[in-house]
């Protein structure tokens, strides 16, 4: 018997994090997938699908930090579609495309602001079916949200000054900055593509 093609999934993006939470995510849903809601456990138990994760740097078409929800998902968005635009014109068997992106969620109460850094996925087929995902979101201290919203300052290098460190953004993220490793920006990201793929891999709760 020969082996099973894997299954090609592009991702809009070269960056570790973004790849390995793709990849974990793909892992943790590969042997429940119901790409047509009918499967039994045995056989998806024999029939597990495997994932080829393949990183390709493309624009997001958005600001570098996202400055609200609505232009954080057109960046994931823009990711997705413009590797659907590549696989078109070079013939790529892509099956699934991928686009990461975070930014920010502004939010007034009364007289106070809550600046929220949020990770969203979009998936697509390339052929009209396509879904959401969302990590939640992890509040930014006031001085690190002024530098990044008032100031203009980008989040990855706001990040490294405020934290001291360097190259935060392809390590643990804020995300892990904030959480003392808690949650680091992999396992943010990773939960926004589990959420992404739902409509996908649970298709009989999805019509």
């Amino acid at each position: 018997m020969g082996s099973i093609e894997p299954v090609l999934v592009a991702v809009g993006s070269t960056r570790g994090p973004k790849l390995d939470a793709v990849r974990l995510a793909l892992a943790s849903i590969g042997d429940v997938w119901q790409p047509h809601g009918q499967a039994s456990e045995v056989s998806l138990r024999q029939s597990r699908i495997q994932f080829e994760v393949i990183g390709v740097s493309v624009p997001s078409g958005v600001s570098h930090t996202p400055q609200n929800r609505t232009e954080v998902m057109a960046g994931a968005r823009g990711r997705a579609e413009a590797l659907i635009h590549i696989a078109r014109e070079q013939g790529n068997n892509w099956r699934y495309f991928v686009g990461l992106e975070g930014g920010l969620n502004i939010v007034h109460e009364g007289d106070r602001r809550w600046v929220f850094l949020e990770n969203w996925a979009f998936v697509s087929d390339g052929s009209g079916r396509e879904s959401y995902g969302q990590s939640g979101g992890i509040l930014l201290p006031e001085p690190l949200a002024s530098e990044v919203t008032d100031r203009g300052t980008e989040l990855a290098e706001a990040i490294d000054s405020y934290a001291g460190g360097r190259g935060i953004r392809d390590s643990q993220g804020a995300w892990g900055v904030l959480t003392r490793n808690r949650i680091t920006r992999q396992d943010s990201f990773r939960i926004a593509v589990i959420q992404a793929f739902a409509p996908f891999f649970n298709s009989s709760l999805y019509p």
